[in-house]
């Protein structure tokens, strides 16, 4: 890619898309084009036709998906499914239609099977059943990536798909019915400790700056502090517990979404689907079990209550450890862990644990979001969350409360 490449950033305002959007803006890159969802809906085929008929960019970013946690994507199955592959289906066939010269795509380990061994490799894909709970999701990314194989097939396209780990950072979703369990673990001891201070002006700030979600309405929150108490309980956040879904045994890895962004722009750069092969895993290579996940945030925001579990809600895949590896050739075996090493590509620095990253990224999450507290400031810095905002003009809901990172 040359610096003044056209350069589509499908999903700029997400957390994943507005990451590559800042590597490609501090690499120089200036000819990059954006579209929030109120002017082009990538689920109408007319519009996205339109589009890149028009714009005709010389390179793509697919990082618009509609997304969400555990409950969300078992509470909005047809919605995750329909819009997810309606998405990758139209920007990616007119973008071979109107000459793009390479595209990346971006999926989810949630592709794997539910008990793929681990590490998960690549060639695991589709030899096994899938998560139940997050399986629409699952089903519409695996569509993309092969869509994208296929297309390269037939068509001669270079379209590229990496699937990432878990991911946190900037602009996550902090809404605590379509969070992921980090951005909303957080919330919930942030609002704990507000509780067991009795800072309930903080609270109200809090609340009317950003959703709280589960059709729960900003003015009957507020009506008085025994109101803000009951619902806060019906959510398992209460000033002496903080409830969290499942057993907490299952394991996840983290990955900050600035690293993902440089490794995406590295391999558009870079690479062709021909060196890469169909997809590349691309994480952290550490996993932590969600208990202590939990106990690591509770220690950050300095809440002294309790963690109790609800075992009626459901934990998710056991294990989700990526093997972080491209296949560059049959003789040479390159990895993407938290370094390119041998592409001579340094993204992450192995020396700082999750604990100060997280911390540090809460520290700026308050800097742009003053309702809340220093504490989660604190937390979010310590989880890696080394920039987080969530004000409401930049966290993208749909009217069923769910994530999209493609407005």
């Amino acid at each position: 890619m040359n610096k003044d490449s056209k350069i589509y950033i499908a999903g700029h305002r997400g957390m994943v898309g507005s990451a590559i959007l800042r590597v490609l803006q501090e690499r120089g890159y200036n000819n990059l084009i954006c579209r929030t969802h109120s002017e082009l809906d990538l689920t109408m085929q007319p519009d996205v036709e339109d589009f890149l008929k028009t714009e005709r960019p010389d390179y793509v970013f697919l990082a618009a998906a509609k997304v969400g946690g555990i409950l969300a994507n078992d509470t909005y199955r047809a919605d995750f499914i329909y819009d997810n592959i309606m998405i990758a289906a139209n920007v990616i066939h007119f973008a071979r239609e109107y000459g793009v010269k390479k595209l990346l795509n971006l999926g989810s380990s949630c592709i794997y099977p539910k008990f793929a061994k681990q590490p998960m490799k690549e060639e695991y894909l589709l030899t096994g059943s899938l998560e139940p709970t997050n399986e629409p999701y699952a089903i519409a990314k695996i569509a993309a990536l092969k869509l994208c194989r296929y297309y390269n097939e037939q068509y001669g396209t270079d379209c590229i798909s990496v699937m990432p780990t878990n991911l946190y950072g900037p602009y996550d979703n902090f809404n605590l019915e379509t969070s992921h369990v980090l951005p909303a673990l957080m919330r919930k001891f942030h609002l704990a400790k507000l509780l067991r201070v009795n800072r309930f002006d903080l609270i109200k700030k809090d609340i009317l700056r950003y959703p709280l979600g589960f059709n729960m309405e900003n003015e009957e929150i507020l009506d008085d502090r025994r109101s803000i108490e009951q619902r806060f309980e019906k959510l398992g956040i209460t000033a002496s517990y903080v409830m969290l879904w499942g057993a907490g045994n299952v394991y996840r890895e983290f990955m900050h979404v600035d690293d993902l962004a440089e490794a995406c722009v590295f391999l558009l750069e870079n690479y062709s689907h021909k060196e890469l092969g169909e997809f590349v895993n691309i994480g952290s290579g550490k996993d932590i079990k969600i208990i202590d996940l939990a106990m690591l945030v509770r220690e950050i925001v300095g809440y002294e209550g309790e963690i109790r579990n609800d075992l009626s809600m459901p934990d998710g895949t056991t294990k989700k450890e990526l093997r972080e590896h491209l296949d560059v050739s049959e003789r040479h075996v390159h990895r993407i862990i938290n370094k390119l090493e041998e592409l001579e590509f340094p993204i992450y620095d192995e020396e700082v644990p999750l604990n100060h990253s997280v911390t540090s990224c809460q520290l700026q999450f308050e800097e742009r979001l003053s309702p809340i507290s220093r504490a989660i400031s604190n937390c979010l810095l310590s989880l890696g969350l080394r920039e987080v905002s969530c004000s409401t003009d930049k966290v993208w809901l749909s009217q069923a409360g769910v994530s999209r990172s493609y407005m």
